[in-house]
């Protein structure tokens, strides 16, 4: 089972849900950076990385069975507010692109820096497989 939970009078989120109530399976993921299986770098850019990140995270919760609509949180980590600001057309594209129309719960955080140097963001997402 998975519920949207939107009170009554709050406007509609772009891109995310305010709160998501889920019962099932339960799988997390580690933080997933932008590189690839090999660990490495192919994209020096936001957009690449996110679109690296995406990808690994799904094939992480495929291990598990689940599918993207089985997501319901992410935390995103990212170390260039601005870069994220200006590319949020590019980033919406990359999503539906390698998720689809999936609108998790989700926070962005601004960070000094990633273990990896070369990350521009880190993902960590949870999902749920209903019972």
């Amino acid at each position: 089972m998975r519920k949207i939970l939107q009170p009554e009078g709050w406007p509609r989120p772009k891109g995310y849900a305010n709160g998501i109530m889920a019962t099932g399976k339960m799988i997390f993921t580690a933080g997933i950076i932008g590189w690839n299986e090999r660990e490495e770098f192919e994209h020096k850019d936001l957009i690449g990385q996110l679109r690296q990140a995406l990808i690994s995270t799904k094939a992480v919760l495929a291990e598990a069975g689940a599918k993207p609509e089985d997501i319901v949180r992410m935390t995103w980590y990212i170390t260039d507010k601005k870069e994220y600001t200006e590319n949020l057309a590019e980033i919406g594209a990359v999503w539906r692109e390698v998720l689809g129309k999936v609108f998790p719960c989700m926070a962005c955080v601004q960070v000094v820096a990633l273990i990896e140097d070369a990350a521009k963001i880190e993902i960590e997402t949870t999902a749920v497989i209903p019972d």
